[in-house]
């Protein structure tokens, strides 16, 4: 059914990811597929903020996501399980879907953080990629 997963992850949230790490991880057994997993680096919203940060700051970032991220892997994946590792910069639900798009996957798996009162039931990135992404969508709580 699933061939493509797209495993999103907050690798500074590991406590967040264990719930889906361990589904996405069933499933790519179950469905012998492949698995990606992205990290997300928020841009800095306004301008003015970009503006007052170092010229390298955005490829500093960058590099020390993707290092942080190979670190999550080598620690929260399994020996003999192999996963496409991604970085993107931008805003989290839209890179999410942007992904997924680009990697053709069947399915994403994300995780909720804790809702507050105005989200009721997921919290605002899962809710968005739950609704506007193409591909099936597994959000875990």
């Amino acid at each position: 059914m699933f061939k493509t997963l797209l495993l999103a992850v907050d690798i500074n949230d590991p406590e967040g990811a264990t719930r889906s790490t361990e589904a996405a991880l069933r499933l790519a057994t179950q469905e012998d597929a492949t698995l990606h997993v992205l990290n997300v680096v928020p841009d800095q919203g306004m301008s003015i903020v970009s503006a007052s940060m170092p010229a390298d700051y955005n490829e500093a970032v960058l590099e020390g996501s993707e290092a942080g991220l190979k670190a999550w892997a080598e620690a929260n994946l399994p020996k003999g399980v192999t996963a496409k590792l991604h970085v993107a910069r931008g805003t989290v639900y839209d890179q999410i879907i942007k992904m997924a798009a680009a990697l053709k996957v069947d399915c994403i798996v994300v995780g909720a953080h804790g809702p507050s009162l105005k989200d009721y039931l997921i919290g605002p990135n899962a809710a968005r990629v739950a609704r506007h992404a193409t591909q099936s969508v597994l959000v875990i709580r």
